[in-house]
Parts: structure tokens; sequence; C-alpha cells
């Protein structure tokens, strides 16, 4: 990612939960360090937490770094499509694959350092977006792939986004 082009103000969690669907300690990301219209670079240390949502018997699987990564493509979304009125609510998206996943550790809670999440918006129209993202600690790639996100679901199906629904949201 060319940090040169990247819009360079950072954007901490506060920001980030206000512009989400995700709150509490399921807002994994600590803050957005860059973005452009197409690419964002955050990063988060919750994945050292005992206490995050994700982690089963005490540990925190490679996989849940597609979560951090959805995350991400989130804020994305709120960043690029916010437009003029900061104070729209979040977009509701649901992601509805995942491709090419390579995961290249088995955990995430055994690195100290905080994870770097990137995502570039391959292509997409107001229905679904197709992201390639990428997590990393330091200079390790943990876990990379692709991500198709369904937006405004809850709008298009009946159920899909109510309290009732046992689907994934970003």
């Amino acid at each position: 990612m060319s940090a040169a082009r990247l819009n360079a103000v950072p954007l901490d969690h506060a920001w980030i939960a206000a512009h989400i669907p995700h709150s509490g300690a399921m807002c994994l990301l600590d803050g957005v360090e860059a973005w452009d219209d197409t690419r964002i670079r955050c990063t988060a240390t919750s994945h050292r937490d005992p206490h995050n949502p994700l982690r089963a018997r005490g540990k925190l699987a490679s996989a849940c770094g597609i979560e951090y990564a959805a995350q991400a493509m989130a804020v994305h979304g709120a960043l690029v499509g916010q437009g003029a009125d900061e104070n729209a609510p979040p977009r509701v998206g649901f992601l509805a694959s995942v491709r090419g996943v390579e995961a290249h550790v088995a955990r995430l809670d055994t690195f100290a350092g905080p994870l770097a999440i990137e995502a570039e918006r391959l292509s997409g129209d107001g229905i679904s977006v197709l992201y390639a993202f990428t997590v990393r600690c330091g200079a390790q790639t943990l876990l990379s792939g692709r991500a198709a996100v369904m937006l405004d679901a809850s709008a298009r199906l009946p159920g899909v986004g109510s309290a009732n629904n046992k689907g994934e949201s970003i």
C-alpha cells in the first residue's frame, strides 16, 4: 500500500465505534492510520486481550483475522460512503464469502505487537463489494485473502439484519 497517496489523518477507536455496526468489545480496531478511495490501513491490539470475544478456550485462531479485515472494510465503507453526512448511520453489510484465504500462522494472540490490517477495494457497486485483505504483525503476514460483502442486505431480504438474525454483519 503506497502511503504517499493515502489520507494520513488518524482516526481513533471512538470514531470507528461510532461509524460501524460493531460496539463494545466486538469493535476490534484501535484506529485508522491511512485510507483513500480504494484502500485502508487500520491497527488493532485487541488480539492480545484475554477477554476478546472471538477467543475460544483462551485462544484467538488466525481465522479470526477475517473479522478484523471485515471491520476494516466496514470502516472503509463508512469513510468513502459518508459523503457530506458525517452523522449518517453506518451501512450494514454482510460478509457473503471469503476466498483464497491463506493463514500463515495458527493463532493471532501469540503476537505481542499491534496488528496492521489492510484492505483494498477491488470492485463493487451499490449492492456488493469485493476486497482483498492482509493482516500483518510487523513485516510478517499472518493472514490474507479476498472477501465479498453484500451491502444493506437488511433492506433487500426479509428478516436479515433483525435482532433474530444469526448472520455476521460488518
